[in-house]
This record gives structure tokens, C-alpha cells and sequence, in this order.
């Protein structure tokens, strides 16, 4: 397995890392037998890096995970890296009710995460979104805190702009920014990356399928759970999403030409932007873990790249990443 650094201050991680949210929540039923077994596949394949929220299904991500670190031998429990986001607020019915950042909200959600995980430290913590009340300056500074007395190793941000990064930065060493980033969403390019690639800063990429709106499965007529995120996503509605799967058509004669799967040509475009770049996949499945790390024997030359681009060009998907709703808690440089 090829090794990455996350950052001039981070850990050394796997090439891939594995997105969990999906065996908890916001794509509909998941099986816990067989997101455990995937994560021991992923441990047993050479992933290092784990990645969930402490919102994701109210905590049942993280007890999910806990479950299957303790149920991994100790030598692949032992090469685990955790990325924890906090600060997203929801109500029984798991409704989201906004985001916080204080330093005292930090610390005790903190401590509910290592107690969920069964673990002694977090390895990377971040902030989901940024609290439009609390200035990042003081969120980053309680999560030093934290390092400082061991519960924490490393500082993430997640899904903010280039001067924010700057701000977070200036406050204590920032090991990667966590942020959507894939062949249809291609916005960082711009003002982010370079920012991140200026201060040493890591790229963790989730979304690097769209949600399996680029993976090669995802059908037109494919019917979603109510409590699926992507029946109320822009990109998988009407006309947006017919236009979305041409693009996937053309990017599936790449594949094909190759002898490889979409998913993975997609999967080995974000591998090729850097190895600053790690991208998370999010398999809920063996099946689909073993597609996703097939994409590290993807080799894509000039010509591969040109046709890439030439298939799916930036800006070229239709509709936005999230809800109006959602849009609207995204950090304001964005």
C-alpha cells in the first residue's frame, strides 16, 4: 500500500482512506455485519485511515468503529489512524440545527468521542463547518488544547476557504483540510489548493465519487430511500441527474478502453492531482472496497488524463453539491 503524509505536520496514511459515514447514516439502510467485516478488509488490505463524524448517526458511527477496532487483530487495530469531525448539531428526529464551536462545546465533545471509540486519543479532529460565532481562531485553539494534554495528535479543518486556512494556520499547525474534491467538484483548484500546498497542508478528498453519482452503478431510474441524502441532493434530481450520467457514459468508454471500472478511473484522476491528495472512499461493502482499491493499479498517462478532461471537464456537472439548506452553512469564502 502506498503511503502519504498529510501534511508537513500530519501522519503518514495510506494512499486511500476509508469514509464511514455511509454504514451509519444518509444513504439509506446499511448492514453493521458487513461494514464491520469491510472495515477489517480495509485494515487487512494495508488502509490506515478511518474517517467519521461524531454526528453520523448520532454517535453510532463512531461505536461502529469502536466495535471493529476491538475486534481486529491488534497489529491491524494498531496501524488505525481515527479522523473525527465534531460540531454539528442535530435534534431527535436528526434534524441538523446548526454548528458549535466554542472551546467548552470542543472539550466535551471530545470526550464523548473517545468514549464512543473506545480509544485513548483522536488522531486527527476537526470542526465539520465552521461556526459562524465562534472565530476559528478559538476552535483551533481548543482542539491545541487537546493535543497538548494528549487526547488529540493532529489539527483538521474541513470544508473552508483559503483565508480561513490561513487564519487556522497562523493559530497552531494545521496537519490537512478535509473537503469535497473529485472530477465534478473541482472548486479548490482555484484558491484552496494552492493555499494548502503553500502552507503545507494535507488534502483528505471525500467525495471523490460524488456519492456514487460517478461510480459506474448509480442507474436513471434507480429509486432512493427516503432516508437516502441523495433524493434531496441537486446533482441526482431531473435534468441535472440525466446530464450527470451522460457525463459518467463518457467517462465509462474511458474505463472501458482500459480495462478498468469508472469508479476506479475516477478514483485514480484524484490519486494523479497530488501526493498531498488522499482520497476517502466510502465502500459500505467488501465488494465495493476491493473495486476502490483496485484504482491504486490504475496507471493514467498524459493521454488518459486529456481524455479524462476532455470527458468531463471542470465545472462541467449540473446542480449543486448539496441543498440550498446545506449550501448555506458552508464556509462563507466558499
Amino acid at each position: 500500500m502506498i503511503h502519504r503524509t498529510l501534511g508537513t505536520t500530519g501522519p503518514q496514511v495510506s494512499a486511500l482512506g476509508l469514509g464511514c459515514m455511509g454504514m451509519s447514516a444518509l444513504y439509506g439502510d446499511a448492514d453493521r455485519g458487513e461494514a464491520v467485516a469491510t472495515i477489517h478488509a480495509a485494515l487487512e488490505a494495508g488502509v490506515t485511515l478511518l474517517d467519521t463524524g461524531d454526528f453520523y448517526g448520532m454517535g453510532h458511527n463512531e461505536m461502529l468503529i469502536g466495535e471493529a477496532l476491538r475486534s481486529a487483530p491488534a497489529a491491524r487495530r494498531e496501524q488505525a489512524l481515527v479522523s473525527v469531525k465534531f460540531g454539528a448539531l442535530r435534534d431527535p428526529r436528526g434534524a441538523w440545527s446548526g454548528y458549535d464551536g466554542r472551546p467548552a462545546a470542543v472539550h466535551n465533545f471530545a470526550a464523548y468521542s473517545l468514549q464512543r471509540l473506545g480509544v485513548d486519543h483522536i488522531d486527527v479532529y476537526r470542526i465539520a463547518r465552521v461556526d459562524p460565532d465562534v472565530p476559528i481562531e478559538e476552535t483551533v485553539g481548543a482542539i491545541a488544547e487537546l493535543v497538548e494534554k494528549g487526547y488529540v495528535r493532529h489539527i483538521g479543518l474541513s470544508e473552508v476557504g483559503a483565508q480561513t486556512v490561513r487564519r487556522a494556520a497562523a493559530t497552531a499547525p494545521i496537519a490537512d483540510l478535509q473537503i469535497e474534491y473529485s472530477l465534478v467538484s473541482r472548486g479548490i483548484e482555484d484558491e484552496i489548493l494552492p493555499t494548502t500546498r503553500e502552507l503545507g497542508i494535507g488534502i483528505t478528498a471525500y467525495g471523490v465519487l460524488s456519492r456514487g453519482l460517478i461510480s459506474g452503478h448509480f442507474t436513471r431510474d434507480r429509486q432512493l430511500a427516503a432516508n437516502d441524502f441523495r433524493a434531496f441532493s441537486p446533482r441526482f434530481q431531473g435534468e441535472n441527474l440525466q446530464h450527470n450520467l451522460n457525463l459518467v457514459e463518457a467517462l465509462r468508454k474511458i474505463a472501458e478502453r482500459k480495462g478498468v471500472s469508472v469508479a476506479q478511473i475516477a478514483i485514480a484522476w484524484a490519486l494523479s492531482r497530488g501526493e498531498d491528495i488522499v482520497p476517502l472512499v466510502g465502500a459500505r461493502t467488501r465488494e465495493r472496497l476491493t473495486e476502490a482499491l483496485g484504482a491504486l493499479d490504475v496507471v493514467l498517462d498524459t493521454a488518459d488524463l486529456t481524455a479524462i478532461e476532455d470527458a468531463v471537464p471542470a465545472g462541467a456537472a449540473a446542480g449543486d453539491r448539496y441543498p440550498s439548506a446545506q449550501m448555506a452553512h458552508l464556509d462563507s469564502e466558499r
